[in-house]
């Protein structure tokens, strides 16, 4: 590293010309990134995938559809006057490209409920080339003095998710970077120092979005990056840059610009290499979990914690090393000594209390941990938008008008091996609906025999023989068949979000038939997805946890440290979910009462545990250094504390900040991740890092730094701060 360092000091210039190549060039590339994001992430292989294909492919079911939802301003309005109204509005979609079908209230009776109507407007176009189709759309339909219509429906869903995540980045930008400067402003007192880390961060983000759209095109990345990306990249890429130049600074002190960029990066740049793989590790037990969202925010998070290392390593050094001396120009706060007033008291405190300090944290966390049993996770759907939207707005009253409560449909797809002329093959089709109609939770099947007038296999069999009376089955045959397949559609009284709905699609998928079946529909695609995660989540917490153990271990030469930090970790993390029940399905604070998402705990998890071990790496590095240099714990635990304090807060209150920002954004995701890693590291750097931590290493003494022989560290630490 030392050698590095020297690298960089030499070829400095050069250096910061490749950065500003490289910033502006992914700069433009990065512009183009929101235009290639769709969907909302939650794609995955399986029976949902394929029976969506099947009803496309096979039984003519459109790719995308529109809802169009009609609403009289007042009851005075005609009947004449709303039917002319809707026919006029849907007349405009007629000319629209890849129209595949309308479904319209003027020609179902049930489409209409009082002073409200639907229609259904169905494009043989997927969701990704639906966005020129939604922007028509809106521009021909006309809202009257008495009569409105509003746009909603999956593609226009995805299409405003993805809106609101660009303003809502743009207002997490707003009020996150001027409060950030701010506290950097506080930290180090000077405005060249405190733009230093503003823009290392911004240099990192850049570059890490700019390649995600040259080579993440036909990688269907969710829009959920957007967020993600500069939430992550911002506050590390401050964050690693505060602990740089504040090294920089203090080895300037005594010693020449050179001396102090190559001890810098030997130092703090080691130090940040280890932390970031750290939070690298944290996102990788992500990519076990076969969904696109997760695969995509993991290669987005992982890609900029890369940039953001390779930015602190290389621009920030070249910078310092260009700027010297004037890195302290511009001071507009006297500096005040180091190690004295609260952070010493507060430290002594804590080191002659270690009992009751740790007492009291474990309580705190432990009352905050209580509610997690409470937690409903859910895929987030249009109620995640924005109240004033008029894709939820429309949706809502579609939902409340047209839609029974507690019910949800599920798609079967069945397999005719010998045609849907088959006596045998009906008589098993028809067993198998029975057996389903007897499920408690099942109100109907729709079947090609119900369709038919409620007719029995054998009476259809009979029908099918005949030409003549085949011939009256033709509706039936070509809505409900197709390529030696038939289609049921099971009607179950329970809400497709629900465990009895998931519990039901999951039985029938594994239950051994006669007939080889395939399920869809919204339960399925719940089950399929809940279960991915469920099921890859210990695998991606073995490697999180036992990796990040391996690297605090070499990093620390410790048995005892790196064991300590995750099971704290752990813990804090837990009472972080815990708060977040009671703050969002509690409705606390202020904040709108909802679930959480099913993605939150997951992306929280995978970014926080990564993130707190940065300063854990920072403080306990600087403990480490002292012990190896007097063989006192107590004195190097109490030292290090002190002498870290004021930059890990200054860290922590950076991160809290821009994370935290989000919580101000109106998409409920975006809010909820927010919330929660702002939380998580409120909770890491006070009880963990500030009390926690010196509380049991004191209780622990000598044995903090026990390895077996052979792994026991016998020189210097360089990981100092």
């Amino acid at each position: 590293m030392r050698s590095f360092g020297e690298f960089t000091y030499r070829y400095r210039k050069y250096i910061l010309v490749l950065w500003v190549l490289i910033v502006v060039g992914l700069g433009f590339a990065a512009f183009k990134l929101p235009g290639i994001l769709s969907g909302s992430g939650f794609e995955t292989e399986g029976s949902f995938s394929d029976v969506e294909k099947i009803l496309q492919e096979d039984f003519d079911i459109p790719e995308s559809s529109l809802i169009l939802v009609f609403e009289k301003r007042n009851e005075e309005v005609s009947k004449n006057t709303f039917t002319s109204f809707i026919g006029d509005t849907l007349n405009e979609f007629k000319d629209m490209d890849n129209l595949a079908s309308i479904s319209s209230p003027l020609e179902n009776k049930e489409m209409v409920k009082g002073d409200k109507a639907y229609a259904i407007v169905s494009f043989d176009r997927d969701l990704d080339g639906m966005k020129r189709t939604i922007d028509e759309a809106r521009k021909e339909l006309k809202d009257s003095d008495e009569m409105i219509v509003g746009l909603t429906g999956v593609p226009v869903i995805v299409e405003d998710m993805n809106k609101a995540s660009q303003e809502d980045l743009k207002r997490a930008e707003m009020i996150g970077l001027p409060i950030a400067l701010v506290i950097l402003l506080f930290a180090f007192g000077g405005l060249v120092a405190a733009a230093i880390p503003l823009i290392t961060g911004f240099v990192s983000v850049l570059s890490t979005m700019g390649l995600l759209y040259i080579f993440g095109k036909d990688l269907g990345m969710s829009i959920f990056l957007l967020n993600v990306v500069p939430m992550i990249g911002i506050a590390l890429g401050i964050d690693f840059a505060l602990l740089f130049v504040n090294r920089f600074r203090e080895e300037l002190e005594n010693n020449s610009v050179k001396d102090a960029v190559v001890t810098t990066v030997a130092t703090s740049g080691r130090a940040i290499i280890f932390s970031g793989l750290c939070v690298i590790l944290g996102m990788a037990g992500m990519l076990l979990i076969q969904i696109d969202l997760f695969q995509t925010v993991a290669i987005g998070g992982m890609g900029v914690v890369v940039l953001s290392v390779l930015a602190a390593n290389t621009f920030l050094p070249a910078l310092l090393g260009v700027l010297g001396p004037g890195v302290n120009k511009l001071m507009i706060l006297k500096k005040k000594k180091e190690g004295q007033g609260g952070w010493r008291v507060f430290a002594t405190f804590v080191m002659k209390h270690p009992i009751v300090m740790s007492t009291i944290a474990f309580v705190v966390l432990i009352i905050g941990i209580l509610p997690i049993p409470n937690m409903n996770l859910i895929i987030p759907e249009a109620d995640s938008l924005p109240p004033h939207y008029e894709t939820r707005v429309a949706y809502e009253t579609f939902q409340d008008t047209f839609r029974e409560e507690d019910t949800s449909e599920v798609p079967v797809v069945v397999q005719l091996n010998e045609g849907v002329s088959d006596r045998g093959e009906l008589e098993k089709l028809s067993d198998m609906i029975d057996k389903m109609e007897k499920d408690k939770i099942v109100e109907n099947v729709e079947s090609i025999f119900s369709a038919s007038g409620d007719l029995n296999a054998e009476q259809f069999a009979q029908m099918m023989d005949s030409p003549e009376t085949k011939e009256k089955l033709k509706p039936v045959l070509e809505r409900l068949t197709g390529d030696d397949q038939t289609l049921l559609t099971v009607k179950l009284n329970a809400d497709g979000n629900s465990e009895k709905a998931k519990d039901w699609v999951r039985e029938w998928q594994d239950k051994d038939t006669e007939l080889e079946i395939l399920l869809g529909g919204q339960p399925k695609f719940n089950q399929e997805i809940f279960d991915e995660i469920y099921e890859k989540m210990p695998y991606g917490l073995a490697l999180i946890l036992l990796s990040t153990y391996v690297i605090l271990f070499l990093a620390f030469r410790s048995v005892l440290i790196p064991l300590k930090a995750i099971i704290m970790n752990v813990i804090s993390l837990s009472a972080t979910f815990g708060i977040l029940v009671w703050l969002f399905q509690g409705g606390h604070l202020g904040l709108p009462e909802s679930s959480i998402g099913l993605m939150i705990p997951v992306f929280t998890f995978g970014i926080v545990f990564g993130l707190s071990m940065d300063y854990e790496v920072f403080l306990i590095s600087r403990m480490h250094e002292m012990y190896l240099e007097s063989g006192d714990n107590d004195s190097a635990t109490l030292e290090g504390l002190i002498s870290t304090s004021k930059i890990i807060t200054s860290a922590a209150l950076i991160m809290i900040v821009v994370t935290g920002a989000f919580a101000f954004t109106g998409v409920t995701p975006v809010k909820q991740m927010g919330v929660s890693i702002a939380l998580a590291i409120f909770i890491d750097a006070t009880l963990v890092r500030m009390v926690l931590v010196p509380s049991l290493m004191k209780l622990l003494g000598d044995w903090n730094w026990w390895a077996p022989k052979g792994l026991k560290s016998r020189k210097k630490n360089v990981y100092s701060h």
